[in-house]
């Protein structure tokens, strides 16, 4: 289909050889999107723009660090004090990955909600959770760079879980340190792997891009698209939805890397890494609270390992767990209660985790945590067979029509809207 930019010679001759303009006016501008999605379909589009940020903020930030323990410290200050505009960036990359989390957060609950992971959207979903490994990884690998206290024990404590592998735990520790302990090796592992792992996360990015856009969209009824009546094209309604979440995101990010950048970090890891002076408390960022606390609860080392890498793990098999018919939780009154009371759940995970293993900190965490793989193991089987869930509207676009003439389509969670214009991207 010709556009406005195929009116130009140069893009009519650079298209026909590579289609590069044919192909973003399809996937950005007709894609037909469903045309009651909502604002939470905004956070899949800020967690690509963020990924981006970060990209570009950890390139700059590369040219002027040095990855050896004796000099990293110092160069994480020259970036600080010397390089201009040097705080800002570190600034923006730091609270940048929190910001990257929450927005990844919210994106995988929403999909948790609308049944997103459900027929024919698997590996749309897999490719998800698989962004969600790297993302952890790259974190944990960054987290290490600056060689403060907690950066150095956090990667002692972290990597020595390994060990905790039947017959070669022990061997991956010393290949993964490249030595007997953590030092200068590893360190420059570390930052090799977190320099090469956003890239391949693009990769796996277009994938998960390329899935949702064969199978299309989900949306707030979680009822397939039948008809053109059910979609309008993405831009310009959902793009300008996008440039709304946008600035929100940039506003609470500028919060952040302007008035309280050390707020989300610890105030230890501004000394010097030192292996012979232990912190009194070792934790993870916040967005590894969660499965900190997990980790935690089980008292045995290998056993906690594998509910930690279960716990995330679990979401691959998630769209069998799931025996109900329905998709999305508007249409199902009890699993809709279950949902809020497992995303409270994770809250008192984290909040488990950024405390001492000791006292009553215990005993919740493992209850929390049962509950945690209980929801995913038990209540959501069981539910698809007993659960009688509400009628689904005939088709999208007669639920948006009943709702602008003041019917009511379905029991939408506070904050959000099935108007044609009230969505954002996937």
């Amino acid at each position: 289909m010709t556009t406005p930019l195929h009116r130009y010679r140069v893009v009519q001759w650079i298209d026909y050889r590579l289609p590069i303009f044919s192909w973003a006016n399809e996937h950005l501008v007709e894609y037909p999107a469903p045309r009651n999605l909502n604002y939470w379909w905004n956070f899949g589009s800020l967690a690509g723009i963020m990924l981006v940020v970060q990209i570009v903020t950890g390139i700059i930030l590369a040219m002027h660090y040095t990855p050896h323990v004796d000099l990293a410290f110092n160069s994480t200050e020259h970036i600080m004090r010397d390089v201009e505009w040097g705080w800002m960036m570190r600034y923006l990359h730091a609270n940048g990955a929190s910001m990257f989390f929450v927005v990844v957060y919210i994106h995988i609950f929403r999909g948790l909600y609308y049944g997103s992971y459900k027929s024919p959207r698997e590996i749309l979903w897999w490719m998800g959770v698989i962004i969600l490994f790297l993302m952890m990884g790259s974190s944990f690998l960054g987290y290490v760079l600056p060689w403060g206290q907690m950066s150095f024990w956090a990667a002692t404590v972290i990597t020595n879980l390994i060990s905790a592998i039947p017959w070669i735990g022990e061997t991956l520790v010393q290949w993964l340190w490249g030595g007997f302990s953590v030092d200068n090796p590893t360190l420059n592992r570390f930052f090799s792997l977190h320099y090469l792992l956003p890239f391949l996360l693009c990769g796996v990015v277009f994938l998960h891009l390329w899935a949702l856009h064969h199978r299309k969209s989900n949306n707030p009824l979680g009822i397939d698209i039948k008809s053109s009546k059910d979609t309008i094209p993405f831009s310009p309604y959902y793009t300008v939805k996008d440039m709304v979440g946008l600035g929100v995101m940039f506003f609470v990010l500028a919060i952040f890397v302007f008035y309280l950048p050390n707020f989300l970090g610890e105030s230890i890891n501004y000394i010097k890494a030192d292996p012979l002076v232990t912190p009194a408390h070792i934790v993870p960022e916040w967005y590894f609270l969660p499965y900190y606390a997990i980790l935690r609860a089980v008292p045995d080392k290998l056993g906690g390992v594998i509910a930690m890498v279960a716990s995330i793990a679990i979401l691959f098999v998630l769209p069998w767990l799931d025996t109900s018919k329905v998709r999305s939780a508007r249409f199902r009154p009890i699993y809709k209660q279950f949902f809020w009371i497992f995303l409270a759940d994770c809250f008192v995970l984290g909040w488990v985790g950024a405390n001492p293993p000791e006292g009553a900190f215990i005993l919740i965490g493992r209850i929390c945590s049962i509950y945690y793989f209980a929801h995913f193991l038990i209540i959501m089987p069981l539910l698809g067979k007993f659960e009688r869930t509400k009628p689904l509207p005939e088709s999208i676009h007669q639920a948006v029509l009943d709702k602008q003439g003041g019917g009511q389509a379905s029991g939408a969670p506070p904050g959000s809207s099935t108007g044609s214009a009230s969505g954002g991207s996937s």
